[in-house]
């Protein structure tokens, strides 16, 4: 198992608030690394990068649609995208190198899944990826 993945295993999925994650490439715009059984089609990869790529008051008003559903945004800005449909979420937060994603079930507080995928992202920006 990569440095990477045991990142998003132990920080993100240790919490018990994220569902499932991936690491995108922002250059290569494809999947790094990612959680047993979270598939992200190329589809879905540039879905997320083009979030960030135009206007984020454009993604917030129009939401994303990931893994085959709508998502509602929440939130959208230079660094971080947040969207749900219902009592699922996902969480993208934007580094140098990555788009690090993050997403909840029911059951799963929101907050937790935001704060621990923020704190990844700050930690990897510290690191200069």
């Amino acid at each position: 198992m990569s440095h990477l993945q045991n990142l998003l295993l132990d920080t993100l999925l240790g919490t018990k608030h994220v569902d499932s994650a991936a690491l995108i490439k922002l250059q290569e715009r494809s999947l790094c690394v990612a959680s047993p059984g979270f598939n992200v089609m190329p589809s879905d990869v540039r879905t997320l990068v083009n979030g960030f790529a135009k206007n984020p008051l454009k993604t917030r008003r129009e939401g994303l649609y990931f893994k085959e559903k709508d998502y509602k945004c929440i939130r959208a800005d230079d660094y971080s995208l947040y969207a749900k449909n219902e009592n699922t979420g996902v969480i993208v937060v934007k580094t140098h190198l990555y788009l690090l994603v993050a997403t909840y079930s029911e059951g799963m507080y929101p907050s937790v899944c935001v704060e621990a995928t923020e704190k990844l992202g700050d930690y990897l920006r510290r690191k200069g990826n």
